[in-house]
């Protein structure tokens, strides 16, 4: 850790900073273990090259699910956009998942998405994700998830020649239809936005948390379908939250039209694989 964001850190806490350890922490960020002088540690990370408001977005996503006081989001400690940029967050000690880790994710996850959002999309408009996709508040799922991810992720892979141009034409065509695929008219759930097994932490405890959230109102079943995609998740965390929070019939027959989002991402970030996982899941539904 340099000594301008060693200063920076123990300026916002009050504290000395005892060490400062490098520790995994994403695939952008400088990531620190920080002790501190009254013998508590906390997690620390940098972004050399962040995009405006990369920090400060992160954190008022975290603190906007951590207010639906359901599943465990780690607090905020400090946060600056200012160089040396940084986020502080208290310090989760990280153990093995019990027999109630699943479960418990899964009905702590339902009361989160209960909490809800004031529309679909972010009141503040931030961006969020790697590619900077637009959350500008809309009335409805279908309006929210052309304008905000299926049209604009069209117009980049499009840019960079990511996706065949028959794929992003027909992506386009999906994104101008969504109406006709039968998702559920819900209020908009307080999502995560970018659940995936590697932004779930399970504790000493075997309690799961939240990190790196790309946070936003959207539709329920983007959560689950997200938490699908990779795996990593029991399906006893599915069954747990839909005794609590049933989701709507034909819910399988959707999961691949939410998984679409993350997939162009994946395919316009690293290619390979993800060109032809996200052409078959455009495919499913053109």
């Amino acid at each position: 850790m340099d000594a301008a964001l060693r200063r920076a850190i123990e300026s916002d806490l009050g504290r000395h900073i005892v060490r400062a350890t490098r520790v995994h922490g994403g695939d952008v960020a400088e990531s620190y273990a920080v002790d501190l002088d009254d013998g508590s540690r906390v997690f620390a990370k940098t972004h050399r090259s962040a995009p405006p408001e990369f920090f400060t977005t992160e954190a008022t996503g975290l603190a906007w699910l951590r207010a639906a006081d359901a599943v465990p989001v780690p607090e905020v400690l400090a946060v600056s956009d200012d160089a040396p940029n940084h986020l502080v967050l208290e310090w989760i000690e990280e153990g093995r998942p019990t027999r109630a880790t699943e479960p418990d994710l899964g009905v702590a996850l339902a009361v989160m998405h209960r909490a809800g959002a004031p529309s679909f999309g972010r009141e503040d408009r931030r961006t969020t994700g790697s590619r900077g996709l637009p959350n500008e508040p809309c009335a409805t799922w279908a309006e929210f998830y052309a304008q905000n991810r299926l049209l604009p992720l069209a117009r980049l892979a499009r840019a960079v020649d990511a996706l065949p141009e028959p794929t992003i034409v027909a992506l386009e065509r999906i994104a101008a239809r969504l109406v006709e695929l039968g998702v559920p008219d819900e209020p908009p759930a307080r999502l995560h936005g970018d659940l995936w097994a590697g932004n779930r932490l399970v504790d000493a405890d075997g309690r799961s948390w939240l990190i790196d959230p790309a946070a936003h109102g959207g539709h329920r079943e983007f959560d689950l379908a997200m938490m699908r995609l990779f795996g990593g998740f029991g399906e006893q965390c599915f069954a747990a939250y839909s005794d609590v929070f049933p989701l709507a019939d034909g819910w399988p027959e959707r999961v691949a039209l939410h998984q679409i989002a993350p997939l162009v991402v994946h395919a316009i970030k690293f290619g390979g694989g993800y060109v032809a996982a996200a052409t078959n899941a455009i495919m499913q539904y053109d």
